[in-house]
């Protein structure tokens, strides 16, 4: 019996001792990220706005004046109106196609419609046609970010929009089309900090240029930040929470628009249309993914040039230019936004 029991315990004793050496030489290492495995940068920043998938909102502004309006016909003669308001529908939606830490692509859509409401047109071509019709300005778009690693990024974006006023879809053409561009290569600094450069085709001036550009996102700590996209727009931010989030800053928006004007040479004109827009925003998140948008600021008029042909052709001559009065606006919308 004695023996039996020693040689029961020295059994249990060398299992014992096999399954300690087992544990303590196992490879913990197989069950970690593999060698040579490629990592990627996101592309945003610790606290940063969230990114819109669908948004709509609207404009009002306050009075205005519109000064130096031809009277047409063959007399160089002057009228002056006063905009008694106007308003502005804008929507856009941004659908992924492709995302993971790869690459992330987007295809979108937007509108943009102003009414005029002019005090008084009368018979003036230019005056009653604004104010009876919708300048719009709808189209396609897509971007493109591209990780090349945990440093480096390209951010690519285009275009195409149309342009104008039109009585029904059959008066859409080609010369209402513009179509605009960006391209930039970015250093992802840290998780606080990403920066960019690269170039721009525009219509946002109101004509089209080609202008260098500057990306900056950056979050300094919890409670501030920056989001710049020079010379479009940039904003410096303040977080009450990662839900709740102001902004002050600037943004520049506009485009060429098509208008047919009988007494025109050829029976059309193109508006060049640039606003500076000085302003304050307030994002908050509702419920969800559902955000509340609120902004109010000023329309500082950057351009409002009517030539006689389309931008960047030789012939092009200015038809009339009006020195639009600033009014105050302001904005509400609803933001339904990603992850």
């Amino acid at each position: 019996m004695h023996k039996i029991l020693t040689g029961a315990l020295l059994l249990i004793a060398s299992v014992a001792s096999a399954q300690v050496d087992t544990t303590d030489n196992f490879d913990y290492s197989k069950f970690g990220e593999a060698d040579g495995v490629k990592r990627y940068c996101t592309q945003k920043v610790l606290n940063q706005t969230p990114q819109k998938i669908i948004s709509i909102g609207f404009d009002q502004y306050g009075s205005f004046h519109m000064p130096g309006v031809p009277l047409g016909g063959m007399l160089p003669a002057m009228q002056d109106f006063h905009v008694n308001q106007m308003s502005a529908l804008k929507a856009q939606i941004n659908i992924p196609v492709i995302s993971n830490n790869k690459i992330i692509w987007q295809l979108g859509a937007n509108y943009w419609g102003s009414k005029f409401d002019i005090e008084k047109p009368g018979t003036n071509l230019f005056a009653s046609s604004l104010n009876s019709h919708t300048l719009t300005s709808a189209g396609i778009n897509t971007t493109i970010f591209k990780p090349l690693n945990e440093k480096n990024f390209f951010i690519i974006q285009a275009s195409a929009d149309v342009n104008g006023i039109f009585h029904n879809t059959s008066a859409i053409n080609k010369d209402a089309l513009t179509l605009s561009g960006t391209v930039i290569y970015g250093w992802k600094k840290s998780e606080k900090n990403m920066i960019g450069t690269g170039i721009a085709r525009t219509f946002r001036a109101g004509q089209l240029i080609h202008v260098p550009v500057l990306f900056w996102n950056k979050t300094f700590n919890d409670k501030w930040g920056m989001e710049l996209l020079l010379p479009a727009r940039g904003f410096m931010r303040y977080n009450f929470s990662t839900f709740n989030m102001l902004q002050a800053g600037f943004e520049l928006e506009g485009n060429q628009f098509w208008m047919p004007l009988s007494n025109a040479k050829n029976g059309e004109v193109f508006i060049q249309r640039g606003e500076f827009k000085p302003k304050l925003m307030w994002d908050k998140k509702l419920s969800g993914f559902v955000w509340f948008h609120a902004e109010a600021g000023m329309r500082y008029n950057y351009r409002f040039e009517v030539m006689n042909v389309k931008n960047g052709k030789k012939e092009a001559q200015r038809y009339f230019e009006s020195r639009l009065g600033n009014p105050l606006y302001f904005n509400i919308g609803f933001n339904f936004v990603s992850p």
